[in-house]
């Protein structure tokens, strides 16, 4: 079943940049070695990133981090330099999608 995940940082002042730089290539990586569907990067009125992810399944996605060492690539390893304060993730189920770029 179809996951979506939602992870949430704040980043240190000046690192923004970076960190978006970063995420964007650790995302890429991330859908070419494990079929992620990717995700999207946003930035709230308050400051923290928003990264909403889908996967096919949890299972996928628990698989994908077992069998890589993602965190020792440079650009995980530039984006959590930049990270001051991460919160948990929150993992959904999802039942209907209707998010279309057309």
């Amino acid at each position: 079943m179809t996951i979506a995940v939602i992870y949430r940082w704040r980043i240190t002042p000046g690192k923004e940049a970076e960190f978006r730089a970063a995420w964007v290539e650790g995302t890429r990586l991330i859908h070419e070695k494990c079929g992620s569907y990717g995700a999207r990067l946003h930035q709230g009125e308050n400051g923290l990133f928003w990264s909403y992810a889908r996967w096919p399944s949890e299972e996928v996605r628990k698989d994908c981090f077992a069998e890589h060492d993602f965190f020792s690539m440079d650009c995980f390893k530039t984006m959590q330099a930049a990270i001051a304060e991460r919160f948990d993730e929150v993992v959904l189920t999802v039942t209907d999608d209707v998010l279309r770029e057309e």
